[in-house]
């Protein structure tokens, strides 16, 4: 990216650090159903449960399941930044599009320009997750 006529190198902004991190979400319109399955069938440990979401140890990653009274067809990857908002901005400067979350107000994932759907997590991009 090259600063414009306008702007300085001192002036830009610096480039928000991505990191994948090992966490997927997964969207399902029954979460009981979600949990048996899940849970029960493939056997992961169950660490956490509220009305809207559910999420597992599988292993080598984290897995969300999410309410969604319209599952979305694919699962979500997930990538840490150290400021969500700064990310998000950045990210919509390059012709990605947040996507709100109906059931889950004030939340969003973002679509870049080939149509694929990640989420941002705000995070230290330097602390590591173990499930």
């Amino acid at each position: 990216m090259s600063a414009s006529s306008n702007q300085t190198e001192t002036d830009m902004e610096p480039q928000p650090l991505f990191r994948s991190n090992n966490e997927i979400a997964v969207h399902v319109a029954n979460l009981e159903k979600a949990e048996h399955f899940y849970g029960e069938v493939l056997g992961f440990r169950l660490l956490a449960k509220t009305t809207r979401q559910l999420e597992f140890d599988t292993g080598k990653l984290r897995l969300y399941v999410n309410l969604d009274s319209r599952p979305l067809t694919s699962f979500v990857p997930s990538f840490d930044v150290a400021d969500r908002e700064a990310a998000r901005e950045y990210l919509e400067g390059a012709g990605c599009k947040p996507v709100h979350i109906a059931t889950h107000p004030g939340l969003y994932y973002m679509r870049d320009p080939f149509g694929l759907l990640f989420d941002l997590v705000e995070r230290n991009p330097d602390s590591a997750i173990t499930p």
